[in-house]
């Protein structure tokens, strides 16, 4: 490839990356600012409905969107005429409107179903028929973005994402104030419906689709091309939050919703706001990668490079998150919360897994190999769920944190050996070095945590990123020479 194509493709990428980055970052910080009014004025049973109602929510989203936000971008992408591309917007407008209701429906239905199951009594049925509304709602924005998406309009996208969150959390924090628990389900209504209003908003602003005559036969046939190609994502993404609301729903009826907040308010500290660097990182990557795919050779060393950067980069962030936990509870949640330190630490050994299971991953999804991903995301799955409640049972909120890091453990010997036998790719030695100083580190950092040697610590955090910085000072010298 010609050196300008080259850099003009560099270019896009990192522009996109820092885009969504971005708008990955104001969506965290908002979703802190909104934890932290609900800690505060409702404490950890508000924060245990949130998040038992949320992941309701997204569970019968992820199942009644039969994945059609991620394949129907593509068919969009890949067509020339202006005509074609109005054909697909109209199939994908109308499948959103048929598959938003059919969640509505679903949610209407299995009301008493979701309220004995989470609650273990029907006086929560019709908090679940109220947020029926919200799954039309969240089929509808979803349509709008995959829009949006494909017809490369990404900054209107990242500033209608921007403007939703935002608006989203300005609206619910008052409703957190003077109506306290009972403000739950009003402001998650509230909150999808204001991103829905700002995704509306700016849906036709840029891309004007011709005028098109299908019929119903036509809108349905069409439809069901990339609504089969997302069945294999939903799927795999159905049975994760199934395991995850299962758990919930355990904890819930055996002992009480203040656990449930205690466990969503480490599991949000842990998995999504660490999670910012492989949502940053994930937009460059997988389409990179899915470029490179077909050699052996060219995959392996791009995975082993991907990895080797994400470990370099976190391998202080979890130094800094194991000696600051007491303080990130403090500042996020309230001292309420403070029992979930422990949950936090040690789940930062998993983070080392993740990333390392996060690389490799990306491939099965790349070579288009939905069996596999459907086996090994419902295993990982399987396997999280059994790790949780036993682990909470015999070492208490600590043992979350002990069944997150066994988890990814389990996860990354499932992936590695899905890498190594079924496709034949490798990873570099200097992957297995980074790994080993990355599990090393996290494990000194424990043990000096535990024993509240925090001199240690700052000197171990102080080194550690002095490493970090010395070897993305040499990546950069490198590319720089190349």
């Amino acid at each position: 490839m010609p050196q300008n194509n080259s850099d003009t493709i560099s270019r896009r990428i990192l522009k996109a990356m820092t885009l969504f980055g971005g708008v990955r970052v104001v969506s965290i910080l908002c979703s802190i600012i909104r934890t932290k009014f609900v800690a505060l004025w409702l404490g950890p049973a508000g924060v245990g409905l949130f998040g038992l109602y949320n992941n309701v929510v997204d569970m019968i989203s992820s199942f009644s969107n039969l994945g059609m936000r991620d394949s129907c971008v593509r068919n969009i992408a890949s067509e020339k005429s202006s005509y074609a591309i109005a054909v697909i917007i109209t199939v994908v407008r109308r499948w959103a409107m048929m598959l938003g209701a059919l969640g509505s429906l679903i949610a209407l239905i299995l009301s008493p179903i979701l309220s004995f199951a989470t609650f273990g009594d029907y006086e929560h049925i019709w908090g679940f028929v109220a947020l029926s509304v919200v799954f039309l709602i969240n089929s509808l924005t979803l349509g709008e973005e995959a829009v949006l998406q494909g017809t490369a309009r990404l900054r209107r996208l990242a500033r209608a994402s921007i403007c939703g969150v935002v608006a989203g959390m300005l609206v619910s924090i008052p409703m957190f104030y003077f109506w306290r628990l009972d403000s739950v389900i009003p402001s998650i209504i509230a909150y999808h419906a204001t991103t829905g209003l700002f995704m509306w908003i700016w849906r036709n602003k840029d891309f004007k689709s011709e005028p098109v005559s299908l019929t119903r036969r036509e809108t349905v046939t069409r439809g069901l091309g990339f609504i089969k190609v997302g069945t294999y994502m939903m799927v795999s993404s159905f049975v994760s939050l199934l395991c995850a609301y299962l758990f919930r729903s355990y904890l819930n009826n055996y002992y009480g919703t203040t656990d449930v907040g205690l466990f969503q308010a480490g599991f949000t500290l842990v998995s999504q706001y660490t999670g910012i660097i492989f949502a940053a990182m994930g937009v460059e990557y997988y389409p990179r990668l899915s470029k490179t795919i077909d050699s052996r050779k060219r995959t392996s060393l791009f995975v082993s490079t991907q990895i080797n950067l994400l470990l370099t980069l976190l391998i202080p962030i979890i130094a800094v998150f194991i000696f600051a936990s007491k303080w990130i509870v403090l500042l996020l949640y309230s001292s309420e919360f403070t029992s979930i330190e422990p949950y936090i630490t040690m789940a930062m050994l998993g983070i080392v897994f993740r990333a390392l299971s996060w690389g490799m991953a990306f491939t099965i999804l790349a070579k288009g190999d939905g069996p596999t991903f459907i086996v090994t995301e419902c295993v990982s799955a399987a396997v999280g769920l059994a790790l949780k409640v036993l682990l909470f049972d015999t070492m208490g909120i600590a043992g979350l944190g002990v069944a997150f890091t066994a988890w990814y453990l389990v996860y990354v010997a499932i992936i590695y050996y899905v890498y190594r036998r079924r496709y034949r790719l490798t990873l570099h030695t200097s992957t297995f070095k980074l790994a080993i100083i990355a599990i090393a580190s996290t494990a000194a950092m424990l043990f000096c945590h535990n024993r509240e040697w925090l001199a240690a610590e700052v000197i171990l955090i102080i080194l550690l990123a002095a490493i970090s910085l010395t070897i993305l000072r040499k990546t950069a010298s490198k590319t720089r020479k190349n």
